[in-house]
């Protein structure tokens, strides 16, 4: 008597995902290398970084076409689609949340203390080429309210410190938060105001945007306004917003330290 053999399904989906998933990441990994270092083109290596994105998104979508497979037919392939599933999350993680947090927020790219007058960037040659030629333009009304809705929180810091004094503070808390500092000039002359005009870089990606902070001496202290403005996409995702109230807790935690 002949014995037959039944051979078992397996599922092509499972170790597609694999690979898929580890593509993705080496994708995914060499292109945040890429958009990290100053020295490259952001464009073409947020698009790679784009595409490693797709790919991982791919791998969910096999590995999930591998379970059905699995449940309905018993075919094999389980450990490879567990193994696509996890790496494809891993890559996906961060900016699933991030864009899950930031679709729930104004599509706002300029954020500012004061919004009624926003303090303004400087026009420096110096300051214009640390921005790559780049003049934030000033929100109009509508993305003013949108920020006084989203953001009531973000406010001015008033100190009950002299006016160079506050801009010793807001000096060494930019330099704290490891902001690329453009100008430095000191309270006084016609208008009054110091101002700082820097660089700020993302945590993740370490994209470029632009800050610029205001002293504003007073009769019983100074006033601190600070203006943030991202330079690339057509959202913030919260960024500019998080950044201020950082710099501001630095500058108060400082201001309380010297008391």
């Amino acid at each position: 008597m002949r014995r037959l053999l039944v051979e078992e399904p397996v599922t092509r989906a499972g170790p597609l995902a694999k690979r898929a998933a580890l593509f993705s990441l080496l994708v995914s990994g060499i292109a945040i290398v890429l958009v990290r270092d100053p020295r490259a083109e952001a464009g073409p290596a947020l698009a790679t970084l784009a595409g490693g994105l797709a790919v991982a998104l791919l791998a969910v979508l096999l590995s999930a076409f591998a379970f059905v497979r699995v449940w309905r037919e018993g075919a094999r392939g389980l450990g490879a689609a567990l193994a696509g599933l996890f790496l494809a999350i891993l890559v996906l993680a961060y900016p699933a949340y991030a864009a899950f947090r930031g679709l729930r927020l104004p599509a706002l790219t300029d954020v500012a203390t004061d919004v009624d007058n926003p303090p303004a960037f400087s026009r420096s040659r110096q300051a214009f080429a640390a921005r790559n030629g780049r003049y934030p333009a000033d929100p109009g009304p509508a993305a003013r309210e949108q920020q006084r809705a989203a953001y009531p929180q973000i406010a001015p810091l008033t100190l009950d410190i002299g006016a160079d004094a506050a801009f010793e503070l807001a000096r060494k808390a930019a330099v704290n938060r490891r902001w690329q500092i453009v100008e430095a000039i000191r309270p006084g002359g016609r208008l009054g105001n110091g101002r700082i005009e820097a660089v700020a870089r993302s945590l993740v990606l370490n994209l470029p945007d632009d800050v610029t902070v205001r002293v504003h001496p007073r009769a019983d202290g100074a006033r601190i306004d600070v203006r943030s403005a991202s330079r690339l996409g057509p959202r913030d995702l919260g960024v500019n917003a998080d950044r201020i109230r950082a710099y501001l807790d630095e500058v108060a935690n400082l201001a309380l330290a010297v008391k």
